[in-house]
């Protein structure tokens, strides 16, 4: 077996943001997965998966603050592992320190790096010790809105790719302005721009997932003219992402409220793209907000 066809994915990132929870999804995806191995350990443990009688091709690593002075040597391992042909990519998770303190605070449990201080001094000093982890990571998550349930999803749809698909996964995610943009948006489209069925009475109460709704919106011809701009601007840009290894895009699509346009165009767009290639996700963040 190539050292290339081994899949390695190093979870790391911030205390109460979701790690542990990421890296069971993970070895429930397939992964064979280790929590806080020391890094000198690691090329030895890849060595071994290679030469395995299971042949073990995707391997989960967590790696956090827990591993204090060892930390320190996980920017030589990663660098021997590329030296060896290896492409190892590192998820970074994270949350605002107004969330984080409120999951300590609801899970009584102690940061790690709060031994001396307050939850908040813990985690500003945990954010200034991985800033080079997240720098440098391959896909940086913020689950700052995310229950426990949507970062399951999101990492299964992530690294669970179905054979024969594109490694790129794509995710389109409607969303409400006034609730502030998705955090791992990589393209935000605002179409505020159509009509708002929102001043329709009988389309008020409705949602862009409702055919009245999606109807109104698809009989405006600045709605058609957009989709069509835009299916080819995705023909243009989706193979360049996949060319410079980009294996996923999130596309981020907003309006006021987060009901009826930025559904129906997300539902929309989702047509637009060939699932038989591409592992698409699509989520409605809004919708049931008030």
């Amino acid at each position: 077996m190539k050292s290339k066809d081994i899949r390695i994915v190093i979870i790391t990132g911030l205390s109460g943001s979701g790690k542990t929870t990421a890296l069971k999804v993970l070895e429930d995806s397939g992964f064979y997965c280790v929590d806080n191995l020391p890094p000198m350990l690691i090329p030895t443990f890849i060595e071994l998966c290679e030469g395995s009688l299971e042949k073990i091709t995707r391997i989960g690593l967590g790696m956090d603050i827990r591993g204090r002075e060892l930390l320190r040597e996980y920017p030589n391992t990663l660098g021997e592992l590329r030296s060896r042909g290896y492409k190892p990519e590192i998820v970074f998770l994270e949350s605002s320190d107004e969330v984080l303190v409120r999951r300590f605070s609801e899970t009584r449990r102690q940061h790690p790096l709060a031994r001396e201080g307050s939850v908040f001094d813990g985690i500003k000093r945990e954010r200034s010790q991985l800033g080079e982890f997240r720098n440098n990571a391959s896909l940086v998550i913020n689950t700052s809105q995310y229950t426990v349930h949507d970062l399951q999803k999101k990492i299964f749809s992530l690294f669970e790719t179905p054979t024969g698909k594109s490694r790129l996964t794509i995710h389109i995610t409607s969303f409400a302005y006034r609730y502030g943009l998705p955090y791992d948006a990589d393209i935000v489209i605002d179409v505020r721009f159509l009509p708002n069925p929102y001043f329709v009475e009988e389309l008020r109460a409705l949602s862009g997932n409702d055919e009245k709704v999606k109807d109104f919106i698809l009989q405006k011809k600045e709605t058609k003219v957009f989709l069509d701009k835009f299916k080819k601007l995705f023909d243009f840009l989706i193979p360049l992402y996949e060319k410079e290894g980009k294996s996923n895009l999130t596309i981020a699509v907003g309006c006021t409220g987060g009901r009826h346009r930025s559904v129906s165009v997300a539902n929309l767009l989702e047509h637009f793209l060939d699932k038989h290639v591409y592992t698409v996700n699509l989520r409605h963040r809004d919708v049931d907000k008030i």
